[in-house]
């Protein structure tokens, strides 16, 4: 049977949480899966409980399943502690443990909530990109690294580092994602100035050699940050580093209307973590208002990514758009004439369709 791990997390992450596990269980339910499920702490919560974000016994459970979904991590409540025992060093311990190098971001804009984004209706409509990030490598997780004392002051180091094989990997993955969608990969990098990006575009070019079919462009991170808002309709595959993809797909979040839509996959093979791309959000805790959707979502890709079910995974994404259709919204994406509702509420409109 397969096994998912529940890293729930910290602030919204349990009920956003609570509303991808109600839809993973009808669809278990509809199509007699027999999805198992583990707890497995992480982050601000498990370091209350065990004094570390990531326990040994949450990181095993994570490697024995066959995916893991993950809320969300850290708050305020964490902030003055070391940086080692800081909630997200439990999320960067998954990834790295796990060696999820893969990072798949989609921004799609759903009809319903084209005037939900803070850009014009024809800039945005239609918008349909994915970002590729490379996820285990640059400066998260470079050495030397750290702050030490400079000069009567402090110094503070990170260090950006790809190998030849971590961008290999990675760009074959962009490549065979662009060659199910509209073919094209632009490879965001800074190569004029960093002798890092350089070598990425260089790998890059290399291993285009194997994909023919699809077309492959270089930008500059800083032309492509402004380009996803001028044109954003020109991007199918974006291509990237670890850090400017975190920047560049948070940008490409805000297209769509809001953060809390967009999930994301993080994979090495089959293997996966799947989680909305949206932080804690502490301010809102607990006050279910919090939009489930991106965390519904990142279900839909946990079917098409890790269990190969691209059907379940589109009636997920249907479910979705017939109730924005309706005019739903959670506080995030709510314009006037339409229906605000909670985060339960979102959960129990989605359910009803699936059904």
């Amino acid at each position: 049977m397969p096994l998912i791990a529940l890293c729930a997390g910290d602030g919204i992450g349990p009920e956003v949480a609570a509303q991808a596990v109600r839809v993973l269980d009808l669809i278990d339910a509809k199509h007699k899966i027999g999805f198992e499920y583990v707890e497995a702490p992480v982050g601000g919560c498990a370091y209350d409980l065990y004094g570390t974000p990531l326990p040994a016994e949450s990181l095993e459970k994570a490697k024995k399943a066959d995916a893991v979904f993950l809320g969300a991590v850290g708050g305020p409540k964490w902030e003055k502690l070391d940086y080692s025992v800081r909630p997200e060093r439990g999320l960067l311990g998954l990834r790295s443990e796990m060696d999820l190098y893969a990072n798949i971001r989609p921004a799609k804009m759903f009809a319903p909530l084209v005037d939900a984004s803070t850009l014009k209706r024809e800039v945005v409509e239609g918008i349909d990109l994915v970002v590729i990030r490379e996820l285990t490598g640059d400066v998260y997780f470079g050495k030397p690294r750290g702050v030490e004392k400079y000069e009567g002051g402090k110094r503070g180091v990170n260090t950006m580092v790809y190998t030849t094989p971590e961008i290999e990997r990675i760009a074959h993955v962009a490549f065979e994602i662009a060659r199910k969608r509209r073919k094209k990969v632009c490879s965001v990098d800074k190569a004029n100035v960093l002798e890092c990006t350089e070598l990425w575009r260089e790998v890059v070019t290399e291993i285009h050699k194997e994909y023919q079919d699809v077309e492959l462009s270089h930008m500059y991170v800083d032309n492509a940050a402004m380009q996803l808002i001028r044109n954003p309709k020109q991007f199918d595959v974006m291509l990237t580093g670890n850090i400017f993809g975190d920047i560049l797909s948070d940008e490409a979040s805000m297209l769509t209307g809001s953060i809390g839509m967009l999930p994301s996959a993080s994979l090495n093979g089959k293997k996966g973590m799947y989680e909305p791309i949206h932080g804690s959000a502490p301010d809102i805790a607990g006050k279910g208002i919090a939009n489930p959707i991106a965390s519904i979502l990142s279900m839909a890709m946990m079917m098409e990514y890790t269990f190969d079910n691209g059907p379940v995974a589109r009636e997920i994404e249907n479910a979705v758009a017939a109730v924005l259709e309706k005019g739903f919204r959670t506080a995030d994406i709510y314009s006037a004439g339409t229906s605000k509702v909670s985060t339960t509420e979102m959960g129990d409109l989605i359910l009803k369709e699936l059904k």
